[in-house]
């Protein structure tokens, strides 16, 4: 699979699984909503208090398994450097997620508001290495 056929199935799929190192190396693994930001990476968002943050801090690196909605079928898994977005500069990014995976939001001054009060940011992944490359 190329880049771009990640980038269209992460477009598509919106559930998936984040994969980042704890301190002693071992994976941690977090459910989560992914898209495609404007310069293709993937991206997540979560908030700035949570365990994934601190081990994408740590270790620059962040894997992501993304599935179809009924689970079974296509998926796909992308992993490369990683890096966080912060407020105010993730704000854009996380409207332009919450577009990806549902659409319009009824009221983007209240979306904007609980981004803030829930100090959420962005995980930012390079498509560095993706996957499968073969079936079986």
């Amino acid at each position: 699979m190329d880049a771009e056929s990640a980038r269209d199935f992460l477009r598509q799929h919106h559930r998936g699984v984040l994969i980042t190192l704890r301190g002693d190396g071992l994976p941690q693994a977090s459910p989560v909503m992914a898209g495609v930001d404007g310069e293709g990476r993937a991206v997540v968002s979560t908030r700035e208090t949570a365990y994934k943050v601190a081990h994408v801090r740590r270790r620059g690196w962040a894997a992501l398994c993304m599935l179809p909605d009924g689970f079974f079928g296509e998926w796909i898994q992308v992993e490369g450097r990683a890096d966080i977005l912060g407020l105010p500069d993730a704000m854009e990014g996380l409207v332009d997620l919450y577009r990806q995976a549902a659409g319009e939001h009824e009221d983007w001054a209240e979306f904007r508001a609980a981004m803030e009060a829930q100090r959420r940011v962005l995980v930012r992944i390079s498509l560095d290495r993706i996957g499968p490359t073969r079936q079986g």
